[in-house]
């Protein structure tokens, strides 16, 4: 039991540690959890592209099942967020989504939804955690049962809907969009909601390869320079489009730019929403404060939370807030299921770029607001060594980072230290790899190299 934590997103670790066994007992301890809460509606079973998904959903299915719960799995591998749609759309008691998202082809991993569809908070996961245990059966003739049902359409027409609240019609004809789905599982659901909507649509990737090419399914620039020298050709695609392993995350390209820091996407979409809409945006501590100044110039408020979209879920529900996300790629809007969905995401930012390129506006809100530059490193470090190191870091936190004064540390997540000159560098541990993260922003990109180093000189002191 003792190799089964849940971190950021759920338990996730390489194939050495996710066994079958194990999975059989975070099917039963959730199965536990359900019936100890009383919920005793039917659980959605997802799962991801990689080889060993389809197996481990069914032997939770089959232990959901055992426990007395009918158990819905879909036909392929689908989006993480198509499973959590179907909690809310269907009423269920929860669901799990079998994926280690990024991460490279030897890790797997699972992810407890529940019932509101959004991430579970760690008193959930720390519930269900206390309660593995090996599969504990009933009676047989008070199983439930095990069918296939279709999650992509219900999914489909509630982002269509959701798009078309927020920008009239939703008619993409005459935009040409190169989808790269880096061989997961929304090949066949961003791409084809897209051209359901009128794209014409360049394929990138979109055959089901479980190692992934041999890397990771991480929609970061080094792994898009394809996506990227097809949109910013002379004459390529007007958008290009990628998604991460399993969906929940969006990385874009314009031929401005190439890839599209997921920053300047964040403060392009608020700015949107606000042309018609109003409330205020939560953001991760990681993320630019440039959706701060595009509120303040629209008389609305950001909420700033720890790293982990259950937190952005959260804060979006206490302050109906018009728009969550991080600077890794993950987005929700209101009137969706406050899940990061890298499938509506898609939608969206095709229909905002229909109206508008989305470089024009994104050239008007640095015009406005002042250019801001951001990146991130990371420090190798094992996992139990984290809490060590964080907690050595708050007694060596520094008077100054390269050269200026720190006037504010925060610490939401990790370590905020805020400068006087208006960047910023944190420090704070991974929740999904055995690394400590170091992001910084800056007005330019020699800053931020500057304080990156310094954060990583800082950190590697103590490792």
């Amino acid at each position: 039991m003792g190799a089964i934590t849940f971190g950021t997103d759920g338990w996730r670790t390489t194939l050495e540690e996710f066994t079958t066994p194990r999975v059989r007992m975070v099917g039963q301890a959730v199965a536990t959890y359900l019936a100890d809460e009383g919920l005793e509606g039917p659980v959605v079973v997802g799962y991801d592209a990689r080889e060993s998904s389809r197996g481990f959903a069914e032997e939770l299915a089959r232990v959901l099942c055992t426990n007395g719960f009918d158990v819905l799995l879909p036909q392929r591998d689908r989006p993480t967020p198509l499973v959590a749609h179907a909690i809310v759309e269907r009423d269920l008691a929860g669901g799990l989504a079998v994926t280690a998202s990024h991460n490279p082809p030897e890790y797997n991993g699972v992810k407890f939804i529940p019932d509101d569809g959004a991430p579970a908070l760690p008193e959930v996961t720390d519930a269900i955690a206390d309660r593995l245990a090996d599969p504990d059966p009933l009676p047989e003739n008070e199983h439930g049962t095990v069918r296939e049902v279709d999650l992509v359409t219900p999914h489909a027409d509630a982002a269509v809907e959701l798009v078309e609240s927020i920008t009239g019609d939703v008619d993409l004809s005459g935009l040409t969009v190169a989808y790269d789905a880096m061989h997961g599982s929304g090949r066949g659901t961003t791409d084809a909601l897209l051209s359901s909507a009128g794209a014409s649509l360049e394929g990138l990737r979109c055959e089901r390869d479980p190692t992934f090419g041999g890397g990771a399914p991480e929609p970061s620039p080094e792994n898009l320079t394809e996506l990227v020298g097809v949109v910013t050709d002379d004459g390529g695609p007007e958008l290009g489009i990628a998604n991460d392993g399993d969906a929940d995350r969006i990385a874009l390209v314009t031929p401005e730019r190439g890839f599209l820091d997921e920053n300047f996407f964040f403060a392009a979409l608020y700015d949107y929403l606000l042309e018609d809409d109003s409330g205020p945006a939560v953001r991760s501590v990681s993320t630019t404060f440039l959706i701060d100044r595009v509120a303040a110039a629209h008389g609305e408020s950001v909420r700033e939370v720890p790293v982990g979209f259950k937190w952005v879920a959260e804060a979006m529900a206490d302050g109906d807030a018009l728009v969550g996300g991080e600077e890794s790629g993950g987005f929700t809007v209101r009137g969706h299921v406050r899940e990061k969905d890298g499938v509506l995401i898609a939608l969206l930012a095709a229909a905002m770029h229909a109206e508008e390129p989305i470089d024009d506006r994104v050239d008007r809100l640095l015009a406005e607001h002042g250019t801001v530059v951001q990146d991130k490193t990371s420090v190798a470090c094992p996992d139990h060594e984290k809490a060590r190191v964080i907690g050595a870091l708050e007694e060596r936190i520094p008077d100054a980072v390269a050269g200026t004064a720190v006037e504010d540390v925060n610490t939401a997540d990790g370590f905020k230290l805020q400068l006087a000159d208006g960047s910023w560098l944190l420090v704070r541990p991974s929740g999904t790899e055995p690394v400590l993260r170091v992001y910084a922003e800056a007005t330019d990109g020699d800053r931020v190299d500057e304080l990156l180093g310094a954060g990583e000189e800082l950190l590697e002191a103590l490792v």
